[in-house]
């Protein structure tokens, strides 16, 4: 199972490029960028990575995010991602960046964006991975902030193909950002959302009334039946992670985890890594940590990786040639 797993050709839909800032690296650049960070070594950083819930979890996260300042940081960050792909054969991504978290730290959008986009042009040339963009709103932050991040990345819709929305999720729900999802569809921008993480089905059901394309996490849309059946019959997709709700108590354990029931019951179900470098795990062990708890059998891993491959937002004629290459493994 675990050779299966390590070689099938798998795509990676939620995964916040901050959230694979690896302890080595925070604390490389904390020392390089002259950023301080509550931490004065490796071993009490990994000491932080116990949470207790989101909001924990969020304010290391924020503080790691810190020490990102130049161009090269975002770079480096990117391709580290990237080479860990290569070697867990992920062979396409879709990247979620947080603007503000660098903007209100007075980094230009433009070094954000720049880095990272040079970083996935070096890998798609050298590595042969695809790869997406996608622009996170903070969601704990106003409408009206996040409005004016959108209209400053109006000027990266090369490199940015869609908007999210993450951060704090209790208290912050879909429709408090209806204006700004009506305004970004408009501009042509691709839809997705956190919802159904910590916040119930009603978030999740929000969500599709703004018009998103996916549910990033949806691990309570069992909350409401009549939800279920909308999306089963319309295959919207769900990029779950699984080791990140068990990081932050979303699930007592792995056992308990509705991944493989939603799958089954025909649900677009995909495996992702979220924050990998903050929840122990990339995409291959997100995968053995399903495998262990829950016993899927081979053809249902596969499956996660066509659901994902229908989920993502590559062409039709790429979407075949991968499809292929997950059919033909075994």
């Amino acid at each position: 199972m675990l050779h299966f797993i390590h070689s099938l050709p798998k795509i990676e839909l939620h995964l916040h490029i901050e959230g694979a800032l690896e302890p080595e690296m925070m604390l490389k650049l904390s020392h390089a960028n002259g950023i301080p960070i509550p931490y004065q070594n490796l071993q009490e950083i990994r000491r932080a990575y116990q949470f207790g819930d989101l909001q924990s979890f969020l304010d290391l996260y924020y503080a790691g995010a810190s020490v990102l300042c130049k161009q090269e940081d975002f770079f480096e960050l990117t391709w580290a991602y990237m080479l860990r792909c290569h070697q867990e054969r992920v062979v396409h991504t879709e990247i979620f960046f947080d603007p503000q978290t660098h903007t209100m730290r007075g980094i230009p959008l433009e070094t954000v964006v720049r880095g990272i986009t040079q970083a996935l042009k070096k890998a798609k040339e050298e590595l042969g991975i695809s790869s997406y963009l996608i622009a996170c709103i903070l969601r704990h932050l106003s409408e009206e902030e996040g409005m004016r991040t959108l209209e400053d990345l109006l000027d990266f819709r090369h490199e940015v193909i869609g908007i999210g929305l993450d951060s704090s999720e209790v208290g912050n729900p879909p429709s408090k950002f209806k204006n700004l999802f009506k305004r970004a569809k408009e501009e042509g921008f691709l839809l997705v959302a956190h919802a159904g993480e910590e916040g119930d089905s009603s978030y999740i059901q929000e969500a599709l009334e703004l018009g998103v394309c996916r549910i990033d996490h949806g691990v309570r849309c069992e909350e409401s039946l009549e939800l279920l059946e909308v999306l089963r019959s319309r295959r919207i997709p769900l990029t779950m992670c699984p080791l990140s709700n068990y990081a932050l108590k979303v699930t007592p354990n792995l056992k308990n985890h509705n991944l493989l029931r939603l799958l089954r019951y025909g649900l677009c179900v995909t495996i992702n890594s979220d924050d990998p470098a903050y929840f122990g795990g990339y995409m291959n062990a997100n995968f053995e940590a399903i495998a262990q708890a829950l016993h899927p059998a081979q053809d249902e891993l596969r499956q996660l990786s066509l659901n994902a491959l229908e989920a993502s937002f590559l062409p039709l004629d790429q979407k075949k040639e991968i499809k292929a290459l997950i059919l033909e493994y075994s």
